[in-house]
């Protein structure tokens, strides 16, 4: 009976120690978050209802819903979101499609020389940081020096200022950003691939299925998810794209490349309107988290029809 009770008396007690080392854990976590995060954001909402320019010396007084106003009201503001909105459509749909289709490749190429060598230069260009691609690319599509134009003014006959061309710009930035960040998707595809389990593909081998019925009912049933993930992931990610654009054409030629991230940082650090740059990030952020509830939206309804099912 005694034992009884020291053993009950021993496992309450070493639950309790668990669950306090487990606070002990996560306290750390919390405070990092509060004072990276939390803190930084509720600094900047608070900010977007003030009148704050740093070279200004009226000082910070209280407007409102001025900045906000604003905002909403200016064209070039708005031009701005609509060009980012085409950027990121059309770079992530590009980069997912040759994503997938380079990762079917080399899923069926498990033999194949060289493989490991080629998906290690696939995804070098993951690795470069967008500064050092933007200066990297500017230089080659250069219209006098640039040895983009070298060979096509000997093939062609003709200089192209890929940078300087307003008809140009956005394609050739859009271009940089697909070059880049291709390999992230051929790595989800990759991903997603190996989630599906060998029995079914090889069951669907032996059935002798096509190719697109083994696509739509044995692979996309298990690695939706990560794909979709993935997706997610890039879009977030190309809705902040800001380091390349900025190195390679500031935003220019006029406004041609000016996206969203690029029309803050110039409101922030060049015009130094702190309280009009904080209500236009506010605004940016409710835009990305509206994006992340969708796609989570439809990830979490797959899920649960796949259940129901």
């Amino acid at each position: 009976m005694k034992r009884n009770v020291l053993s009950r008396f021993a496992h309450r007690l070493d639950q309790q120690n668990t669950q306090s080392f487990a606070y002990q854990l996560i306290v750390p976590v919390l405070i990092f978050f509060a004072v990276w995060n939390l803190i930084p954001v509720l600094w900047m909402i608070g900010l977007g209802f003030y009148n704050f320019t740093l070279t200004s010396a009226r000082g910070v007084t209280f407007s409102g819903f001025e900045n906000y106003a604003y905002i909403l009201g200016n064209s070039e503001i708005w031009a701005s979101f609509s060009r980012t909105f085409v950027f990121v459509f059309f770079a992530v749909t590009i980069e997912t499609l040759l994503g997938v289709s380079l990762a079917f490749l080399f899923w069926g190429s498990t033999n194949l020389p060289g493989r490991r060598f080629a998906l290690t230069m696939l995804f070098s260009p993951m690795i470069v940081t967008p500064v050092a691609s933007g200066t990297f690319f500017r230089l080659i599509l250069d219209p006098v020096f640039g040895i983009a134009n070298y060979f096509i003014d000997n093939i062609f006959g003709i200089k192209i200022d890929f940078l300087g061309d307003p008809a140009w710009a956005f394609p050739s930035v859009l271009a940089v950003d697909i070059w880049m960040w291709t390999p992230f998707m051929i790595l989800m595809g990759l991903a997603a691939l190996g989630s599906v389990p060998k029995a079914e593909l090889e069951a669907a081998a032996i059935d002798r299925l096509p190719w697109y019925t083994r696509l739509l009912h044995v692979i996309l049933p298990h690695g939706k998810f990560i794909l979709m993930l993935g997706v997610l992931l890039r879009t977030i990610e190309a809705f902040k794209t800001m380091g390349l654009i900025h190195t390679m054409t500031s935003g220019g030629p006029g406004n041609a490349t000016e996206l969203i991230a690029v029309a803050l940082y110039r409101q922030a650090f060049q015009a130094f309107k702190m309280g009009r740059s904080s209500a236009m990030a506010i605004l940016t952020l409710m835009v990305a988290i509206a994006f992340t509830s969708i796609f989570l939206y439809i990830l979490n309804f797959g899920k649960r029809k796949g259940d129901i099912q």
